[in-house]
């Protein structure tokens, strides 16, 4: 910038930051480390983090305050109320209440965010997703702060500010937004071998949700339970599990749902709920006893590692549900505020060191964005009475009366309560160990699990994960920093490193220093998460169905599908020309919801095209081909009767596709493309569909396919790499 007076004013505040300048604190102390906390540690055992860590405490409150007001990260949330219930207590592990009382309905209120955009962002952006479940308990407020993803990038919360500025927007420029697709985040990942395991996980379909009612919630940090007859204490990690299945969006619907409707998977929760199908969960969790915390070859305090569930498995004991949209967002969701430091009698921590920091930082930063008195607010207090002497500060609106204000008094007044009329009871835990900055031996393993998260993928995930690397590395435009992401991913795959490489750029690797164990895992691929693969019945409740008319339409046809997939739960729109009333051949009207500019194919999970007269027009229109060209390209079940079988035909006729032909009403389905070109909609079908697979009439074969999600094999079989979308 040319020198001018105002420059000059900036001149003395201006600092270059340069190798040859070392690191330092606030106050100007020299720092020798900057990267693990000041723990109670041995090289064999974790130990609990020390308050008195300046340097620590220092870095993570000044993050902590970076942003006013907004959430420096987890800014673009929405949520819900619902009710927690158990079906199973955990009384042989724990005293608390919420975990123990089979008659007990608690109130929970659940935030799902993304985490690096700010408030304007998109809700489809590749990230990961924040889970956080406040539960309103009768001994107070819990709070689970967790992810869609089970790991997390980083092993200590020294780290946190790092990781978060290396992926939010580069500070010269103020770009990109709500991306990991830029230098300063691949850089980190390369440089943190701890964060292989986590990355693997953001670039497969978990990055890109569907819906926020079909991603799972984990914990991520390891807790403990106790028990009033101070028994053992088990290690604990918290699982929910969503009854539609895990699904995701593909990487080009994403994209363009970032620009068409930002607001998509905040609209499908608010729909969903509001036309009385409530998402739920399955809550877990996964036990591990102290006496077995060193016997496997990962730390059970390591946020990067998973527990297989082969070692520990999930034990499924309640269900989540959410039943109440919030009445008004600043109030609700936006003045809603999580920390993971609010446990209840029977909840504790371990010496997870990413855990121990979020204790501090949550609390922090929640004074900076809402003030002293944050847990005043309507949506955080709990329903529980609450007594204490915390007096004052900004916007107090409770009201205590008398003359005391302390502890101890002459009146005896607010007394600690004793364990057993319900006080927390800290678990009397023995530390042995010197102060230093250390991470246990087996917090050094950074390969092994991301080794195992690719191996157990399917085919389709590998293929999804070697484009999305592809993507964010193509965005990378220095090549020291693709070139070594292509090093590190020879850590988990060559298979892998050789396919990134082609695309990023980066020479073809042609040998691996750290070969891949072969090993697999169930509970980490996706299709481990469907609806059938849990035991439960396929379902089409709640899925998003467009119906395609022009004038001339098939009202018959129309009417019979549209019946039927509503009864079956789906939520079914009419798309037409305009939102003008548009006749059928038969003289019925029809108001369509929206038109064929206003959505598009990416809003909803399959489309249906009747027959009728309206087709010979409808193939004339280039929006309408697009429509179905896209739904197809992203592996969208596609339905058609009559002579909407043509329409279909004329946009995906490919080498390897099938359609119905003939007026003998005979069902074809290809690669979840079911067509039917006689008549294919059987009279009195509202009810009852039976979902499965080789059904023989259209409605039954339709709706199985959409159940399905996606027919991912058009995919692999290179079908949709033949059509322009």
């Amino acid at each position: 910038m040319a020198s001018n007076q105002k420059s000059a004013d900036m001149a003395p505040e201006i600092r270059e930051p340069s190798s040859s300048v070392p690191l330092t604190s606030d106050f100007g102390a020299k720092s020798t480390n900057h990267d693990i906390w000041l723990s109670a540690s041995t090289g064999e055992r974790k130990g609990p983090a020390l308050l008195e860590d300046n340097f620590g405490r220092e870095k993570i409150m000044k993050f902590d305050h970076e942003r006013i007001p907004e959430r420096v990260v987890h800014a673009r949330g929405a949520g819900a109320f619902g009710t927690f219930k158990l079906y199973e207590s955990a009384a042989d592990v724990t005293s608390a209440g919420v975990l123990t009382d089979t008659s007990r309905t608690t109130p929970v209120f659940v935030r799902f965010s993304t985490v690096l955009g700010s408030r304007g962002s998109a809700d489809t952006v590749r990230d990961v997703r924040g889970f956080a479940v406040k539960f309103y308990t009768e001994e107070g407020n819990w709070d689970i702060v967790g992810n869609d993803i089970p790991v997390f990038f980083i092993q200590d919360a020294m780290k946190f500010p790092d990781v978060i500025h290396a992926g939010k927007p580069e500070p010269d420029k103020e770009v990109p937004q709500a991306q990991s697709a830029h230098n300063n985040f691949w850089d980190f990942q390369f440089l943190h071998t701890e964060a292989t395991h986590m990355f693997m996980w953001a670039m497969s379909d978990r990055g890109i949700p569907r819906s926020y009612r079909m991603m799972q919630g984990f914990g991520v940090n390891t807790y403990t339970l106790t028990k009033n007859d101070g028994g053992e204490r088990h290690f604990v990690k918290f699982h929910f599990t969503p009854t539609l299945g895990v699904h995701s969006l593909v990487w080009d619907e994403a994209l363009k749902l970032a620009g068409q409707d930002p607001d998509f998977h905040r609209k499908d929760l608010y729909t969903a709920i509001d036309m009385g199908v409530y998402p739920t969960w399955k809550f877990g969790i996964q036990i591990c006893p102290e006496s077995r915390q060193d016997e496997f070859d990962f730390d059970i305090l390591d946020a990067t590692k998973v527990w297989p569930e082969e070692l520990l498995p999930v034990r499924y004991i309640g269900e989540l549900q959410l039943n109440k949209n919030v009445d008004e967002y600043f109030t609700q969701t936006e003045q809603a505020a999580f920390c993971t430091a609010h446990v209840v009698p029977g909840i504790g921590f371990s010496d997870d060191p990413l855990l121990q920091g979020r204790n501090f930082s949550y609390f922090d930063t929640q004074l900076s964005r809402l003030g002293v008195n944050w847990q005043e607010l309507p949506v955080n207090r709990p329903v529980c009475p609450v007594m204490n002497n915390h007096r004052d500060g900004q916007l107090q609106h409770k009201i205590t009366r008398g003359s005391i204000n302390y502890w101890p008094n002459r009146k005896s007044v607010i007394p600690p309560a004793k364990p057993e009329e319900g006080g927390y009871l800290d678990y009397p835990e023995k530390v042995v160990a010197m102060k230093q900055r250390l991470h246990s031996v087996k917090f050094s393993e950074h390969f092994s699990q991301a080794q195992l998260f690719w191996n157990s993928m399917s085919e389709i995930e590998k293929s999804h994960i070697i484009a999305a690397l592809g993507f964010e590395l193509d965005h990378c435009d220095d090549p020291v920093v693709y070139e070594r992401m292509v090093t590190r991913l020879c850590d988990i795959s060559l298979e892998l490193a050789q396919a990134v490489a082609e695309k990023a750029g980066s020479p073809t690797p042609t040998k691996t220093a750290n070969e891949n164990h072969g090993l697999t895992a169930k509970g980490l691929s996706q299709l481990d998460f469907t609806p059938e693969a849990m035991g439960l019945p396929a379902t089409i409740a709640s899925r998003m169905i467009a119906i395609i008319i022009g004038d001339g339409f098939n009202f018959a046809e129309y009417e019979a599908v549209k019946a039927a997939l509503s009864a079956a739960g789906a939520f079914v729109f009419t798309i037409g020309p305009k939102r003008q009333p548009v006749k059928s051949s038969t003289g019925q009207s029809v108001a369509p919801d929206h038109h064929f500019e206003g959505m598009r194919s990416t809003m909803f999970d399959s489309l249906y095209i009747p027959g009728g007269e309206h087709v010979a027009s409808l193939m004339k229109e280039g929006r309408v081909i697009h429509w179905v060209r896209e739904a197809f390209g992203h592996c969208k079940a596609i339905g058609a009767t009559g002579e909407g079988v043509a329409l279909v035909k004329m946009a995906c006729e490919i080498e390897g596709m099938t359609f119905s032909a003939g007026a003998s009403g005979e069902v074809v389905d290809s690669y979840g493309v079911v067509t039917a070109a006689g008549i294919g909609t059987p009279a009195g079908i509202t009810e009852g569909l039976r979902m499965v697979k080789g059904a023989k009439t259209f409605l039954e074969a339709y709706a199985f396919n959409i159940s399905q999600h996606r027919n991912f094999k058009r995919e692999l079989d290179g079908l949709t790499s033949m059509v322009a979308y």
